[in-house]
């Protein structure tokens, strides 16, 4: 990464909190990367105060990649977007944070991945990794399509194929439903079989599930008829998300995260088709929104110096 002095510049962070990770780029108003860190899950829903723990600590790996003192962290115009702030009582939560950057503006994952995927403001986005959701903004119209939360949602998600894949591994070994690969590949990664992958599973988070998702899509591909019953039930949802966002007109749509690449063939033919390369990672997104919000709070306090 490039180093260089802060100096009178400002300088942003774009943090994307997910479910497995936090990503934080610092980053020049001209979008020049200066440093990156990588903490750990930031999504609030799974605990607040891991969230806050995991933005810090990325934010803190990025300044010293991009050579910069503890003491900028003040300095920072931060743009956050986090999963599960969708949720407004997770919104208000982490709006009332003491953050510790100069200024922190925060949004959903969605809305800075789709700003990050188009390079603009209108468009549409489905994250497919370790959860799964559907956003478009269109014509100052947002549109939200899942995002429940695991386990009760992210259907076709990697941490749902691992949950649906440890069931019918579990009904495979007491001989009440079809034998499947996935019993030896995932029973190996985990060291165990029958009830012993209960005890290994114990306590296990939405990150831990979402591991097996690869060796779903590996057996999928492979011809396995329980991988491929949940790989085609995970890819028609999302061809559902899909279909739904298009509807919106956004112009472009695209499918970020993970398990994307690996469920795209999965899809609906002509929902596949209308999936255009993101531009830029979600990261930049995040820049992109506390440019526009910086800017748009310092229009308005020099329409209020003048006026006063």
């Amino acid at each position: 990464m490039a180093k260089m002095p802060l100096g009178e510049q400002t300088l942003y962070i774009g943090i994307d909190g997910g479910g497995t990770k936090c990503r934080a780029s610092i980053m020049t108003a001209d979008l020049q990367v200066l440093g990156t860190g990588v903490g750990g899950p930031a999504n609030p829903f799974q605990g607040v105060q891991q969230a806050k723990d995991s933005i810090r600590t990325a934010a803190e790996l990025a300044l010293i990649d991009a050579g910069l003192p503890p003491s900028a962290m003040t300095e920072l115009i931060a743009g956050a977007g986090l999963a599960g702030v969708n949720v407004p009582s997770l919104y208000e939560v982490m709006s009332a944070w003491e953050h510790p950057f100069k200024e922190m503006h925060l949004t959903t994952d969605l809305h800075i991945a789709c700003l990050g995927a188009h390079n603009r403001d209108e468009g549409a986005v489905m994250i497919c990794g370790t959860g799964s959701c559907g956003y478009s903004y269109v014509g100052d119209k947002s549109l939200f399509i899942g995002g429940h939360g695991f386990p009760i949602g992210d259907k076709g998600s990697g941490a749902w194929m691992g949950l649906e894949a440890i069931q019918a591994i579990l009904l495979a070994s007491d001989d009440l439903g079809p034998k499947t690969s996935l019993s030896e590949s995932i029973g190996e990664f985990l060291q165990a079989s029958g009830v012993m992958i209960v005890d290994r599973m114990f306590g296990a988070k939405q990150g831990d599930y979402a591991k097996f998702a690869i060796f779903v899509v590996d057996a999928a591909d492979a011809g396995d008829a329980v991988a491929v019953s949940i790989a085609k039930e995970g890819a028609a949802y999302m061809s559902a998300v899909a279909r739904k966002l298009w509807a919106t007109q956004p112009g472009r749509m695209s499918i970020i995260g993970g398990l994307a690449p690996r469920l795209i063939p999965w899809m609906e033919q002509d929902m596949a088709n209308n999936l255009s390369p993101a531009l830029y990672q979600p990261e930049f997104g995040a820049v992109y929104f506390a440019k526009q919000r910086f800017k748009l709070a310092n229009n308005n306090q020099s329409v209020l110096t003048t006026a006063i």
